[in-house]
């Protein structure tokens, strides 16, 4: 019971956020890229900021935050990453690195995660970025364009994205 009063909070504290988002914005050139990141679904944080890079970015101006189910076996120091735990059962997120993430004006922000997860579609709901792009099987209302590639194959999803950026005028 308790389970299902958290997944109704969650969709609450979304449907909230994704009224309240301002799409004015959508047309804006990349200048600046974050990831939202499955960290037990993909680890290889680094072929991210080769995305970007690839994309005429500056690793600057790409930004990983990535999402790890808690375990009490495995402690992390890393400061751009955010455990169930962090978030409360209303669905609002009780991690400032996070907040500080999601407040950030992104150009294009991607969720870069298999399917629907309740956590990470409440921080892409949340999120102050301009673009929203997503994988195929996630939330249709969170994203602004949806790519049909598997998350494990980063080279094919790092050409769709490409192609996706320059179809859009984002980049040239």
């Amino acid at each position: 019971m308790l389970k299902k009063l958290k997944q109704r909070s969650f969709q609450r504290s979304i449907e909230k956020n994704l009224q309240g988002r301002d799409t004015s914005q959508v047309n804006a050139p990349l200048k600046s890229i974050g990831f939202l990141v499955d960290e037990n679904v993909f680890g290889d944080i680094e072929a991210l900021y080769d995305i970007g890079i690839s994309l005429g970015l500056q690793q600057k101006d790409v930004k990983v935050f990535s999402f790890v189910t808690f375990s009490k076996k495995t402690p992390s120091l890393r400061q751009n990453q955010i455990h169930n735990k962090d978030f409360s059962w209303k669905g609002t997120i009780d991690n400032q690195n996070a907040n500080e993430f999601l407040e950030r004006p992104f150009d294009v922000l991607v969720g870069y995660y298999e399917s629907s997860q309740q956590y990470l579609d409440a921080m892409v709901a949340k999120s102050t970025a301009k673009f929203k792009v997503g994988v195929f099987g996630g939330d249709e209302r969170l994203f602004d364009l949806l790519l049909t590639v598997d998350v494990q194959n980063t080279k094919t999803f790092k050409s769709e994205l490409e192609k996706y950026m320059k179809i859009l005028n984002k980049i040239n």
